[in-house]
């Protein structure tokens, strides 16, 4: 008896330290707090939410309006993320196909690495250049070229490229300038680009008129010797004549596209061979590091299709939040892939926790690969977080007037904790509330 009593008290002591040692951090964590976001001067008026949570103990660490919602701009990325890897197994599927003797039949997927530079090889094109006849399938495309509440305004901007079902060089147009000469890629554009003979001795700007593909190049000092600009898609038309170009530029004249009506059937057959383009992390690593927007609306669409046979993202999502994000503490509104929607709420809560599943579900090293760490050349931590490089893997997220922070943070004794910092409707620079938010997460990294 007397045994039992002195456990009783071990036990009690034990739980006593225990909830003594997590007041201690949680005190630390709201000084910190106070000290960098919440009491500075330039943030006084904002809307701020930070949620901080230990995996390994399966606590919460320090929470301040984390079940408050949030304009999360790229950090929405965090979520397409999690639906890829969930849904899109370990490769990228370029498209299925089938043969037969009047051609080759090709289905789209939906794959945005088509034809793009970045990468140095494309098994579909290497098919397609060796065919007689290709036969492009109308897809049941139902969600519109641009997201729900984007800005009509950027259209021409390189980071807003419109979604298609058979992207082709991340459906932007490449003006470059080498040896004093400018050139187009695809080169199907290049007739319909006013200017690309004018002499450019320096830089250049290129816009686009809004409802078609016709482009204008201007000379620009302020601007660099290669511009991106987005192409007016339009279902299977673009993507017909693009092709025909490329496939045309390998010398391979006897080569024709044919887009079929929608009247045909537009999902492939059962006995359709599946095309792989490249390991899905290939993707999933630029759509991070440099929060590419494209790449993250091509892949919520490719989760749909392969969920549901369209590429219809409101059917996605709504079955992403009923299914396997049915547990979140706050049901989200989610819009869109990118996070260039201000539709899109989310909470601190609903990150760590999609962080966590991500944790538990994927090898950490698998994910730290994914996630852009700081200093890291070509991240978007790149100029923040230097000496946390190897320790921070986050997502970083911009709108005018909204900055986000999300991920993992290997503490200074070896922990990995999962946070999540938003800041909405501020009147400072963004420059500002990163250094803000930065600070937290040193003292966040020193003290546990």
């Amino acid at each position: 008896m007397k045994g039992m009593v002195r456990i009783g008290k071990a036990t009690a002591l034990l739980i006593a330290v225990l909830q003594f040692s997590a007041c201690a951090v949680q005190q630390k964590l709201q000084k910190a707090a106070n000290q960098n976001i919440l009491e500075v001067n330039y943030l006084s008026g904002a809307h701020i939410g930070i949620h901080v949570f230990d995996p390994s103990t399966n606590t919460n660490l320090f929470s301040y309006q984390s079940n408050k919602y949030f304009v999360p701009a790229s950090n929405t990325k965090i979520v397409t993320c999690f639906a890829a890897l969930q849904y899109l197994g370990d490769s990228v599927l370029a498209a299925q196909i089938a043969s037969t003797d009047s051609g080759i039949h090709v289905y789209a997927s939906g794959d945005p690495t088509f034809l793009q530079p970045e990468y140095a090889t494309h098994p579909l094109f290497n098919i397609l250049k060796n065919s007689n006849k290709i036969y492009l399938h109308t897809p049941s495309f139902t969600a519109k070229p641009f997201g729900q509440g984007w800005s009509w305004d950027d259209y021409d901007a390189s980071y807003m490229p419109s979604r298609s079902a058979f992207p082709m060089y991340g459906n932007v147009v490449r003006v470059a300038k080498n040896a004093g000469q400018l050139s187009v890629i695809p080169s199907f554009f290049k007739d319909s680009t006013k200017g690309i003979s004018a002499t450019i001795n320096k830089g250049f700007s290129v816009s686009r008129q809004m409802t078609s593909n016709q482009f204008e190049v201007q000379a620009d000092t302020s601007k660099t010797k290669f511009e991106e600009i987005p192409y007016r898609t339009s279902n299977w038309t673009t993507a017909t004549l693009t092709l025909e170009a490329s496939l045309l530029s390998e010398a391979l004249g006897g080569t024709k596209v044919i887009a079929l009506d929608d009247a045909r059937e537009n999902n492939a057959p059962s006995t359709a061979a599946k095309i792989y383009s490249r390991p899905l992390d290939s993707l999933l690593k630029p759509l991070m590091h440099r929060s590419d927007n494209f790449y993250a609306e091509q892949a919520l669409l490719m989760v749909g299709k392969g969920l549901h046979q369209s590429f219809d993202d409101k059917k996605t999502i709504a079955y992403l939040l009923a299914n396997d994000l049915a547990d979140l503490a706050q049901k989200p509104n989610w819009v869109d892939g990118s996070g260039l929607s201000r539709y899109n709420l989310f909470t601190p809560e609903n990150f760590t926790s999609i962080l966590h599943k991500m944790y538990k579900a994927y090898s950490f090293e698998r994910l730290q690969n994914i996630f852009p760490t700081g200093g890291e050349v070509g991240g978007t931590l790149s100029s923040n977080y230097k000496n946390l490089n190897g320790k921070i893997f986050a997502k970083t997220g911009t709108l005018s007037g909204q900055v986000a922070l999300s991920g993992y943070l290997i503490t200074k004794k070896g922990k990995t904790l999962i946070f999540s910092v938003l800041v909405n409707n501020h009147t400072t620079t963004a420059s500002n509330v990163r250094k803000s938010v930065e600070q937290f997460i040193q003292v966040l990294y020193n003290k546990n």
